[in-house]
C-alpha cells in the first residue's frame, strides 16, 4: 500500500504567498542572499567542475549572483526552477543569461533523471510536504556523483516568536491555534538523506541572529518573504489585536537586545549529499582491516575471558 505523504502546507495559499512576495521580495532578500553565499562558499571548496546546475527554489535567481566565477562561464548550464511564477519570472529577468527557467507543478522536479551534475537549494526545503519524496526526487535528478548542497531553516529558527504568541494567544484566547511551521532537526534530516539513497550525507547547523525594532517589524519581513501562515487547520477568523500586542510586549520583555531592539534566532542547516558511485570511498567489510588497533596505539592486547 502506497503511503500518502502529510498535507502540512495548503499549496494555494503558499502559493499565493509567494507570488505576491515576489514583486518587492529585494526589500526582504537578505537572508536569501545570506544562504545563497553560504552555499557558494562550500561550493569553491569542493574540487570539482559542475556543468548542469539546478537552482531548486531560486526565488529572484540570487543564487546566480553568489556562485563563484568558475560557474559564470558559457559552459555551465543553469536551470532555475520554483513553483511560483512570479518568482521564476523575476529570476529570468535578473539572470538574462540563465539557459532554463521552469515553474514547478506540485512539488515535482521538471527534469529528467540523471539530468544535472550539481542541485542546489536556498532556504527553500522546510516548504515541502513530502520532503523526504523530495529528497529522493533530487537524488534521482543527479548524474553518478552528482552533488546536493542545500540549507533550509531548522527547528530552532524563530523560537522566540513563537513562544511569544503561544503564550499570548493562551492568556487571552484560552490555547493556542497551529500557526508555525513544523521544522525538522538536524539528526532528522541526516537520517532522511540517507534514506532517499544519497551516499556521504552530512548534515550541520548554524545559528544567526538578526535584531528588529520591534516584533511587528519581523512579521512584516517574514510576510515580505512569502512567509505567512498557510498550514493547513490554521484559523480563519483574524486573531484579535490584543494578542499580537501581548506578544509584542512579552518579546520586548524576554528578548530585548543592544539598543532596545529585539533579536531572532534563524537555524540555517545545511545538508550535503552525493549521489552514489562506484568511485566513492566505500567501507571496508567487518574483520578486513590490515593492522591491529592494539599495535597502532602502542599496547598489549588482553583478550576477554572466555574469548
Amino acid at each position: 500500500m502506497v503511503q500518502t505523504p502529510p498535507r502540512i502546507f495548503d499549496r494555494s495559499a503558499w502559493l499565493h504567498n509567494r507570488d505576491r512576495a515576489a514583486a518587492g521580495y529585494e526589500k526582504a532578500a537578505f537572508l536569501k542572499e545570506l544562504a545563497c553565499a553560504r552555499l557558494a562558499e562550500r561550493l569553491e571548496l569542493v574540487r570539482r567542475d559542475f556543468t548542469d546546475i539546478l537552482d531548486l527554489g531560486c526565488h529572484g535567481g540570487q543564487m546566480r549572483a553568489a556562485l563563484p566565477a568558475r560557474f559564470h562561464e558559457q559552459s555551465v548550464k543553469i536551470t532555475q526552477t520554483d513553483p511560483s511564477a512570479a518568482f521564476v519570472q523575476r529570476a529570468r529577468v535578473a539572470n538574462p543569461s540563465v539557459q532554463k527557467n521552469l515553474v514547478m507543478s506540485d512539488d515535482i522536479l521538471p527534469i529528467a533523471p540523471a539530468s544535472c551534475d550539481a542541485v542546489l537549494s536556498a532556504i527553500f526545503l522546510h516548504w515541502m510536504n513530502d520532503l523526504p519524496g523530495m529528497l529522493s526526487q533530487i537524488c534521482l535528478a543527479l548524474q553518478p556523483d552528482g552533488l546536493l548542497l542545500a540549507n533550509m531553516l531548522g527547528g530552532r529558527s524563530l523560537i522566540e516568536l513563537r513562544g511569544c504568541i503561544a503564550e499570548a494567544e493562551i492568556e487571552i484566547c484560552g490555547g493556542i491555534s497551529p500557526r508555525c511551521m513544523p521544522m525538522a532537526d538536524i539528526r532528522e534530516l541526516g537520517s532522511l538523506l540517507q534514506r532517499a539513497g544519497f551516499a556521504l550525507p552530512v548534515a550541520d547547523a548554524e545559528l544567526l541572529t538578526v535584531t528588529y525594532p520591534d516584533m511587528f517589524r519581523l512579521m512584516a519581513d517574514i510576510k515580505a518573504m512569502g512567509g505567512q501562515n498557510c498550514l493547513f487547520g490554521r484559523i480563519s477568523h483574524f486573531t484579535p489585536r490584543a494578542v499580537f500586542m501581548r506578544a509584542a510586549a512579552l518579546y520586548k520583555q524576554k528578548f530585548s537586545h543592544s539598543g532596545g531592539h529585539i533579536k531572532a534566532t534563524v537555524e540555517l542547516i545545511t545538508l550535503t549529499g552525493w549521489a552514489p558511485d562506484t568511485s566513492q570511498p566505500q567501507p571496508l567489510r567487518p574483520g578486513s582491516a590490515a593492522n591491529r588497533l592494539a599495535e597502532a596505539l602502542g599496547t598489549t592486547e588482553t583478550p576477554l575471558k572466555g574469548g
